[in-house]
């Protein structure tokens, strides 16, 4: 391509010309998968309009789809619920900082900051929410303190939309899953879901389900340390 840096050696040059034919190979497979991904065969019909709690009042699973958005991407947040939790969300103006076992998912916290910044360039295409089996008014206290003002946030609280698509265990345990739905007519189908959580991972890797949309750790790979194994994000950092 003939591009050189300020100070490279031929040595780094040669290698570096190899990583881009390495490159163009990612580039290639990637939009390889996702070519495939769109010719699935139609998904399974989703079995009920499920019905969530947001922004003061109950919402079907029909009704997150704006008019002319036939595509709905949920990702599924750990937020747990505590085993006592009958109680409502925090007052306006307490913390939403919770004790430990009750707070949401630091990972899940880091993808859905940087899905904040996204969400209003997404949402002329398709619609897209955040949903936790969680008390709807403490997801909004912690949403407020994390600066969230673009991302749709849903309760799932009683019903068994986590369950049925994979956002908890059957032991109850809340996991985090990004799904895909498509409405065509009145038909609501599930297209895609990030099963890769499920799969085995290679050593020294966390999975990495929605890897190649986190900004942070696509940005870590372009460097030298790459993805420091002793290093997770956090809900605040000193």
């Amino acid at each position: 391509m003939g591009i050189t840096f300020p100070g490279e050696s031929t040595a780094y040059r040669a290698a570096r010309d190899r990583l881009v034919e390495r490159e163009i190979e990612l580039s290639r497979a990637t939009e390889s998968v996702a070519a495939a991904r769109r010719a699935l065969p139609p998904g399974g019909i989703v079995p009920e309009d499920y019905r969530f709690q947001g922004a003061g009042t109950e919402v079907r699973l029909s009704e997150l789809f704006a008019p002319g958005r036939d595509s709905l991407v949920i990702y599924t947040m750990m937020f747990p619920r505590a085993p006592e939790d009958d109680r409502p969300g925090p007052a306006e103006g307490e913390s939403a900082l919770l004790p430990l076992a009750e707070s949401p998912c630091p990972s899940c916290t880091a993808l859905l900051d940087q899905l904040e910044g996204a969400a209003e360039h997404a949402s002329q295409r398709i619609n897209l929410v955040a949903v936790a089996k969680s008390p709807l008014p403490r997801m909004v206290t912690f949403a407020r303190e994390r600066g969230w003002r673009r991302l749709r946030l849903v309760s799932s609280l009683g019903t068994t939309y986590n369950r049925d698509y994979h956002g908890e265990t059957p032991e109850g345990h809340q996991m985090p899953m990004l799904n895909v739905f498509h409405r065509e007519g009145g038909t609501i189908r599930h297209t895609w879901g990030s099963e890769l959580h499920y799969a085995p991972t290679d050593p020294g890797q966390d999975p990495r389900h929605v890897g190649t949309i986190e900004p942070v750790w696509n940005l870590f790979d372009l460097t030298p340390g790459g993805r420091a194994p002793d290093w997770d994000e956090q809900l605040s950092y000193p």
